[in-house]
């Protein structure tokens, strides 16, 4: 490969910029589109209508290339896979990790097979899947059963699996909390994050103590897992039958990183909240009103989380809090567009339009 042309510039994805920290050898051929690098953007005037001391940043994964977090563990995940052989990839999704996984198999140049709950995926995500390549299989049940599907396939087949159980995700996942001390300094003093699968906080938590073990950060931030009261298997402590919410990516029953996500809610000394519908899609209108960040309803319920924490006061005056927003809103329009006013109709007359402008 040249080393002067683009690819020789800039940012190169999360594998080349913190290889040291995962298990990918230099020479083994890295699948990548570059992701990461994700902004953390403060949001003050979502801050000013919650009230109180803090410091609020919001990490913006719908900025990665397919719309969501999943990028970071599948470049791993995917790499890893080729390099041990694989021809293909499969997984179970909701959503976001069938976009990504047919994504960088597109890159790659293998097959992905994704099973999705039939009838319950965002449109964008699906059209993102299909328009990928992936061979998507609709199946008359939720992600939970999917995820036994696949589960058993990956385990008779060469297929590689390439959902958080896959080791390989997680560590690519914890890279977005190297990112967020390399800006800051340190970890934060809270990191909100939604919870579905649980994979999320898992690799968060991995970063962190990585960094605080390499004397990057000089401390750990608590750990808030939240979740839809649907789908609130961590608030009840039991396993969910047939979840349901209207933020579609934390629909899961049954996580798949239990012991993992437990394990960092207790050593960091966090916990878990769950919300209502409403409650998140208060807090998802709230964010792109007031700070122009528009992310999917699964994202929102970690705002929901910060503004019950901080009206509740268990959280000190003077804290940064950051919250990981996990996909873009564009993910999930349908759901946008159901919440929003309906637009204005007028003839193509400036009259008419300058009466609408003036009507308030």
């Amino acid at each position: 490969m040249s080393t002067t042309g683009p690819d020789a510039r800039g940012w190169r994805g999360v594998i080349r910029k913190y290889r040291k920290h995962l298990s990918v050898t230099e020479d083994t051929p890295v699948i990548s589109l570059h992701e990461g690098n994700t902004p953390l953007i403060r949001v003050p005037n979502f801050v000013k209508i919650i009230g109180g001391a803090f410091e609020l940043y919001l990490k913006c994964e719908g900025l990665n290339p397919t719309a969501s977090f999943k990028d970071r563990g599948m470049t791993v995940a995917v790499t890893m896979s080729l390099h041990a052989g694989a021809k293909a990839i499969i997984c179970a999704s909701t959503g976001n990790t069938s976009a990504s996984a047919a994504a960088y198999a597109a890159r790659a140049g293998i097959q992905a097979f994704v099973v999705i709950p039939d009838g319950q995926i965002a449109q964008g995500k699906l059209a993102q899947a299909m328009m990928h390549g992936a061979k998507v299989i609709q199946i008359s049940g939720d992600f939970d059963d999917g995820m036994a599907i696949v589960r058993s396939l990956a385990a008779e087949t060469d297929i590689a699996l390439v959902n958080s159980v896959n080791p390989h995700r997680l560590a690519g996942q914890k890279t977005a909390a190297f990112e967020i001390v390399d800006v800051l300094g340190s970890a934060p003093d809270y990191h909100f994050l939604p919870v579905g699968n649980a994979g999320n906080i898992s690799a968060y938590w991995l970063g962190y103590n990585e960094y605080l073990e390499a004397a990057r950060s000089n401390q750990r931030p608590r750990m808030v897992g939240c979740q839809a009261s649907g789908a609130a298997p961590f608030v009840s402590g039991n396993p969910v039958e047939r979840p349901e919410t209207v933020a579609t990516a934390i629909r899961i029953g049954r996580p798949q990183s239990w012991d993992l996500a437990r394990a960092a809610q207790q050593e960091s000394r966090g916990w878990f909240l769950a919300f209502s519908d409403e409650e998140i899609l208060s807090a998802q209108r709230d964010v792109a009103e007031r700070d122009g960040l528009f992310c999917e309803p699964a994202s929102a319920v970690c705002l929901a989380g910060v503004r019950e924490s901080i009206h509740s006061g268990v959280i000190p005056d003077g804290s940064v809090i950051v919250c990981t927003l996990t996909g873009h809103g564009l993910k999930d329009p349908d759901t946008a567009i159901a919440q929003s006013p309906v637009p204005t109709r007028v003839r193509a007359d400036a009259t008419e339009v300058r009466a609408i402008i003036w009507a308030d």
